[in-house]
């Protein structure tokens, strides 16, 4: 007996959408349908003709009235409203996922809104590229990475398993966390460093006269530092409003560590410098060795 085919809508078909469209169209072949909603020509041609979406439109309904699982990669701010939008149109025991990099801030809103027979299913592919666009999309994006789903969000097993049937041929490293734990982790992993890392640009920036004297000297220790400082701004705007609470948070703490070699540096105590990089050599050493460990598969 042939497997029925799973109808997937891809909501913003970027990068991440565009990346997860190319990988389950190469993997899953005729058992899958994609339809994209693209908000310009321009990408909805590009969307099809690298093959991301079987078909992209601006029509929401027509995008989303026959799909099992609705994957939302728009910015954060933007998915809440896009929900509301597609809401109408979507059938019974629809599945919505989503990329997106915060979810308290989104199940708080989306719990009220969602039909009983409306499953959602919060995720978060921990993936990306500097670069944005459904022509910076690639099949392998999420292979290998950290992808995590969120379990409490009231979506029943059966849910769940069609969703992770279709998610598992992304080759990514599904674990997962509760929510509350998942935005306190993203903040270190991912949201911090993006800040440090504009940061250190705008510090650049601030240079003032040694300014085009100090450009003449970047190298790879600068390039690689602040690489994710090419990010789209949109989404990390979005992305600190929508989990602040832990942003500052550790941010504060950030400042904290600062402080102290600030002050050791102030005092020439090279022995509290020297352990200062000592110790965070050999954590990232241990963090490296153990990179090819995959986490428990979900």
């Amino acid at each position: 007996m042939s497997r029925a085919k799973i109808n997937l809508a891809i909501i913003g078909v970027g990068l991440i959408g565009g990346s997860l469209g190319l990988c389950l169209k190469d993997k899953m072949g005729e058992d899958i349908y994609i339809t994209g909603l693209c908000r310009t020509q321009a990408s909805m041609d590009n969307a099809m003709k690298l093959g991301a979406v079987d078909y992209a439109t601006a029509d929401i309904e027509a995008v989303v009235k026959d799909a099992d699982i609705v994957f939302l990669s728009p910015p954060v701010l933007q998915i809440v409203p896009m929900v509301e939008k597609i809401l109408p149109y979507l059938k019974k025991g629809a599945i919505l996922t989503d990329a997106g990099s915060t979810k308290q801030y989104i199940w708080r809103h989306l719990r009220d809104i969602l039909p009983q027979d409306v499953y959602y299913i919060a995720g978060h592919p921990m993936t990306g590229r500097e670069k944005s666009g459904v022509t910076a999309a690639k099949k392998d994006l999420f292979a290998g990475k950290a992808y995590v789903i969120v379990e409490d969000t009231g979506a029943p097993p059966a849910a769940h398993d069609k969703l992770m049937r279709v998610l598992r041929h992304t080759g990514a490293n599904f674990t997962t966390l509760d929510i509350a734990r998942h935005d306190r982790c993203a903040s270190v992993i991912s949201h911090v460093p993006h800040v440090t890392a504009a940061a250190l640009v705008t510090l650049l920036n601030r240079t003032g006269g040694d300014l085009d004297s100090c450009i003449k000297l970047i190298g790879g220790g600068f390039t690689d530092t602040t690489r994710i400082a090419s990010s789209n701004a949109d989404m990390w705007a979005d992305i600190c409003m929508t989990n602040g609470e832990a942003i500052v948070a550790n941010l504060k703490e950030l400042q904290h560590i600062l402080g102290e070699v600030i002050t050791a540096c102030e005092q020439h105590d090279r022995q509290a410098v020297h352990d200062y990089f000592a110790a965070s050599k050999q954590r990232r050493d241990s963090l490296l060795e153990n990179a090819t460990k995959k986490f428990d598969p979900n």
